[in-house]
C-alpha cells in the first residue's frame, strides 16, 4: 500500500458503502458523488448478487471517480477485479478467502480489509495482516439478516487490542452515532442510513460532524 493510501486510511473515520441492493445502477454513480462531497473519506461498492463482470463497468467509473477527489476506492469480495478496474483494494469476509490470497489476486500494494464479528475474530483477523478490520454488526441490520449482532460492549477492547484501524459497522445511523462513539469506536461504516437519506451528501456532512466533534482521530 502506498503512503498516500495508508495515511488517508489511518485518517478515516466515515466508511460508505455503496450498496446496489438500495442503488440502482443508473444513481450509483451520482450518490457515490455526493457521499464524496459530504465527507465520506473510504467508499466501497457492495453487490453482493451480481456476477463479477457485471460490476465491472460501473467498478471502473467509480474508481476514476474516486481517484479524482482522492478518495480509495474498495470492492466488496471482488479482489481479482481490482488491477482491472483500479480500484485500491478489497474487503473480504469470514467466508472468502483469506487476506494473503486476496492481496495476491488485488496486488501488493492494495488495501484487503477483513470482516469480523467478535472480539475473537478481530485478534485472529489481525494475524492475517490486513490493513483494516470491520467490527460488527453491531446491531440488527437489514444488509446482514443472518448475523447475530454484537452490541458494543466489546468495541473498546477491539480498539485498545488491535493494531489496526477498526470500522464498527451494522446498524449504525446519524441517530445512534453518539452512542457508539461513547461505547470507544473512532470509525465507522454507514450504509442504509446514508442510502436512504433524502439527503446523502447532507446525511454524511452531519455525520462527519459528530465524529470530528468527538476528536477521535
Amino acid at each position: 500500500m502506498s503512503r498516500p493510501q495508508q495515511s488517508a486510511l489511518w485518517r478515516a473515520q466515515l466508511y460508505g458503502i455503496l450498496d446496489l441492493g438500495y442503488v440502482a445502477d443508473d444513481k450509483a454513480l451520482d450518490i457515490a458523488g455526493k457521499m464524496i462531497a459530504g465527507g465520506v473519506q473510504l467508499l466501497q461498492l457492495r453487490a453482493k448478487s451480481r456476477k463479477p463482470r457485471g460490476i465491472l463497468e460501473l467498478a471502473c467509473d467509480l474508481a476514476k471517480l474516486c481517484h479524482e477527489r482522492q478518495v480509495p476506492f474498495i470492492l466488496n469480495d471482488r479482489p481479482e477485479l481490482v488491477p482491472e478496474c483500479g480500484a485500491d483494494g478489497a474487503h473480504v469476509g469470514q467466508d472468502d478467502v483469506g487476506v494473503a490470497e486476496a492481496r495476491k489476486l488485488a496486488g501488493e500494494r492494495a488495501i484487503i480489509g477483513k470482516s469480523t464479528h467478535s472480539l475473537t475474530q478481530a485478534l485472529a483477523a489481525q494475524k492475517e495482516k490486513p490493513d483494516y478490520i470491520g467490527f460488527g454488526p453491531l446491531f440488527a441490520t437489514p444488509t446482514k439478516p443472518d448475523y447475530t449482532p454484537i452490541g458494543v460492549d466489546e468495541i473498546q477492547d477491539a480498539q485498545n487490542l488491535v493494531d489496526l484501524p477498526v470500522f464498527c459497522i451494522g446498524g449504525i445511523k446519524r441517530e445512534n452515532l453518539p452512542e457508539i462513539i461513547a461505547a470507544g469506536a473512532r470509525r465507522v461504516v454507514i450504509v442504509s442510513g446514508i442510502l436512504q437519506a433524502q439527503d446523502p451528501q447532507a446525511y454524511c456532512q452531519e455525520c462527519r460532524r459528530i465524529l470530528e466533534s468527538a476528536g477521535l482521530v
